[in-house]
């Protein structure tokens, strides 16, 4: 009977690791993908411009399937090694997401003013040569958010010294609309819309990965006792 849970236990725990793995290796193919077909997309800091959606998927992509791939060894082939190495490195990310979230919200006054200047300056080299991906970016977040400019729409005027806006910002989307009347475009600004965006879903995102790695503890503790 304690033989068989066990290995309920141990399979349970492989089944787990594998989707782990197989999740990294999805968030992998998506970065690669990204890398190859769109260049630096989503670049949007001109500060840091290796800080793209492709490179942090591609990072994250990898680190997920290495911890995927030790668990589910150390599962299969019962090595407290392997397993020992697994919990570890789940230790370790999650003390640095916690320092992470806790260094957020005590400076968030400060990384709010930071990201909002390094984007509005970034967005001067909106559409011009070498700079293919954070063009893309802004365009993609503008329509799809339906927002336009950083703080408001006004961000733009200092890019092109005039009462302009990008194509992207207009409520329908025509060529040269970017020239029209203020009431023809988004008002919503897209740090605030995209903030709001991320916050939810990296909610969602925290309270999965919460209850999966509460599920591996638990299992854990049982086959190792």
């Amino acid at each position: 009977m304690a033989r068989g849970c066990l290995q309920g236990v141990k399979y349970l725990m492989f089944a787990f690791n594998l989707l782990f793995w197989l999740g990294g290796c999805g968030i992998l193919g998506v970065g690669i993908w990204l890398a190859a077909t769109q260049g630096n997309f989503a670049t949007l800091s001109s500060s840091f411009p290796s800080l793209s959606a492709a490179n942090l998927l591609i990072v994250t992509g990898a680190f997920v399937m290495a911890i995927g791939f030790v668990g589910c060894i150390g599962a299969i082939k019962e090595n407290r090694c392997l397993l020992l190495t697994f919990f570890v490195a789940l230790l370790l990310v999650f003390l640095l997401e916690a320092c992470i979230t806790i260094l957020f919200f005590a400076y968030t006054d400060k990384i709010d003013r930071y990201a909002q200047q390094d984007l509005k300056k970034g967005l001067h080299l909106y559409g011009t040569p070498g700079n293919v991906g954070l063009t893309n970016a802004w365009s993609i977040i503008q329509t799809d958010f339906r927002c336009c400019g950083v703080s408001n729409y006004t961000d733009w005027f200092e890019v092109y010294n005039a009462t302009r806006v990008p194509d992207s910002c207009c409520l329908e989307f025509s060529e040269s609309c970017g020239l029209h009347a203020p009431g023809t475009w988004w008002k919503a600004p897209c740090y605030e819309t995209v903030k709001m965006w991320l916050q939810e879903n990296l909610l969602a995102v925290g309270v999965f990965g919460l209850c999966t790695a509460l599920v591996q503890v638990v299992s854990a503790d049982t086959y190792c006792a």
